[in-house]
């Protein structure tokens, strides 16, 4: 695998692992006891700290990345495995 298409890939799994990683320690104003700001919607994180989530994300999508590219050189799981449609045919 050209290093390209790895990075590309990796990206990927970054941009994925935003959206698992958003949801985990946010505490809205409620849960934190402070006063709303008028306007501000009841699911606004008090204090959204964005560093963090990044490197959570980057821990995460790392994780991840090592999981394919270890498939990906040892061949455990192949395009032939899951290829549910055309095995039932034949």
């Amino acid at each position: 695998m050209a290093w390209q298409s790895a990075m590309a890939i990796y990206f990927l799994f970054w941009a994925l692992s935003v959206f698992f990683v958003l949801p985990f320690g946010v505490r809205t104003t409620e849960e934190a006891g402070i006063d709303r700001i008028p306007g501000q919607a009841d699911s606004a994180p008090t204090h959204f700290n964005a560093g963090r989530v990044a490197l959570l994300t980057t821990i995460v999508s790392a994780v991840l990345f090592g999981a394919f590219y270890a498939n990906y050189v040892n061949g455990w799981v192949t395009a032939e495995m899951l290829d549910f449609v055309n095995a039932r045919g034949r």
